[in-house]
């Protein structure tokens, strides 16, 4: 690649698992999941957005289902300072190994 050609980013993403403490339910198609992961992405314009995943509560693979992040406080720190984490790792990057 030579130095005049700009990579298109599109997409900056990261995941995280939640804390045991800060997890919590919610059900899809009549359905119980336990939220342990939250998806954060970058938007174009900076913000950010965020998704929760788990599994089905009451065991099994079931289905991979996203779902909104509650508005809690916590969740909100938490969710800002793995994007902060992240932004110093990728910063930090050290190349291809």
């Amino acid at each position: 690649m030579t130095s005049d050609i700009t990579p298109e980013v599109t997409a900056l993403a990261i995941n995280f698992n939640v804390p045991a403490p800060l997890q919590w339910k919610d059900t899809r198609h009549g359905e119980e999941f336990t939220l342990t992961t939250i998806n954060v992405r970058l938007l174009p314009d900076g913000h950010l957005a965020a998704k929760a995943y788990g599994r089905p509560t009451r065991g099994g693979k079931g289905t991979y289902v996203s779902f909104p992040v509650p508005p809690r406080s916590e969740l909100t720190k938490l969710i800002i300072k793995a994007a902060d984490q992240a932004s110093a790792r990728w910063a930090a990057h050290r190349g291809l190994g």
